[in-house]
């Protein structure tokens, strides 16, 4: 599961580009951000189906949530998706490869190398390569992506131990 404490969510009216992706009409890229686990978006064309999020400007990221429901999907829920990060679509490198088997609920997929140090990126493509019993088309519910919390100086002072600071740590 995740930390909350040590991630959030991307604000995606900010830092969201573009989502690009087919679709059918009605079932399109809003339904991946409405926070409604009851409607989905859909696929339309031959696969992989490919969602392709861009950024405004290189950002760290750290994982990865997909929300993917095979009791209400069936054959529309995917069983193979790769995870792909790049500058732009020419340099796009697979970081995860998921095999799903009858998912029900959020999928988190680490978006970290092997030393669990986050991703910069500029865009993520999640490619559905193969979806349960053989499905042509796809459902995907939800996607969240989180980052790391960045430290702040805000509300935060200096520890002032030394004895001519303590001399005037209160008020008279």
């Amino acid at each position: 599961s995740i930390n909350v404490n040590l991630i959030q969510l991307i604000d995606d009216a900010i830092q969201f580009n573009h989502i690009l992706t087919d679709f059918v009409s009605g079932f399109g890229v809003d339904q991946l951000r409405d926070d409604n686990l009851e409607t989905y978006w859909q696929s339309d064309g031959s696969q992989p189906h490919l969602v392709n999020i861009q950024f405004r400007r290189k950002t760290t990221v750290k994982t990865l949530c997909i929300y993917a429901d095979y009791k209400s999907d069936e054959s529309y829920t995917p069983s193979k998706i790769s995870v792909r990060v790049g500058n732009n679509f020419h340099n796009l490198q697979e970081i995860r490869q998921l095999e799903l088997v009858e998912p029900s609920g959020w999928i988190h997929v680490p978006l970290t190398d092997n030393h669990k140090k986050p991703t910069r990126t500029f865009m993520i493509q999640i490619a559905v390569l193969a979806n349960h019993q053989n499905g042509r088309d796809t459902h995907m519910r939800q996607i969240k992506i989180y980052t790391p919390v960045e430290e702040s100086s805000i509300g935060k002072f200096p520890r002032c131990t030394t004895i001519d600071f303590m001399m005037y740590r209160s008020i008279r």
